[in-house]
């Protein structure tokens, strides 16, 4: 299995480091050229104005839009869930326009305002997840098609839609690899590697 990380700007070393620990190849993604032969994507949290700037400069938004629609699995942290929405309330950022989510982004706060907390997730097991919040989105309204994972607050943070997979916090940033198992599982990982930590 093949997992492009995309890596123009945010936390993508981190994702890569994960899926390094997983025993899976982990492709940076840059360029079009580096979509080939990819089995799923991650678009990891960072600033999502830059990124999605970034994804027009290097010509990665149509290619990556067109894999993704065509259905390509794909997995988006933080402002990876925020590029991968239909609607972002109150901002002019172009995403992607794939998932059936409306987003609000930083909906906790600012910078100061990032928390971490024990996340309910029944997909994962009875363990709860611990969540990293920066500067989070929530998913203010989903459509019909869209699952919702997790909630804090009666505020939907983490997402499916068929193999479309998002979330509000970075679960690339702790030590608890179920998140990206779940991904992977949903791509079809049967070279998932046993254990839930690193």
């Amino acid at each position: 299995m093949r997992i492009g990380v995309l890596a123009l700007q945010g936390a993508f070393a981190e994702h890569i480091e994960v899926l390094t620990d997983l025993n899976i190849e982990a492709v940076p993604v840059r360029l079009p050229s580096n979509l080939g032969g990819i089995d799923a994507l991650i678009i990891p949290g960072g600033e999502s104005t830059t990124i999605a700037k970034l994804l027009t400069d290097y010509s990665l938004k149509e290619p990556i839009k067109n894999l993704v629609q065509q259905g390509l699995p794909v997995f988006g942290t933080c402002a990876g869930m925020v590029l991968l929405a239909k609607k972002i309330v109150g901002s002019e950022v172009e995403t992607l326009g794939v998932m059936d989510i409306e987003i609000k982004r930083n909906a906790f706060g600012r910078q100061l305002d990032s928390f971490e907390a024990d996340l309910p997730m029944p997909i994962l097991g009875d363990k709860e997840f611990h969540g990293i919040f920066i500067r989070a989105p929530i998913v203010q309204r989903t459509e019909a098609s869209v699952e919702i994972l997790c909630q804090i607050n009666n505020n939907a943070v983490a997402v499916r839609q068929d193999k479309m997979l998002a979330c509000a916090f970075h679960p690339e940033l702790t030590d608890d690899l179920r998140f990206h198992k779940y991904f992977l599982n949903l791509i079809g990982g049967d070279a998932v590697a046993e254990g839930n930590c690193r």
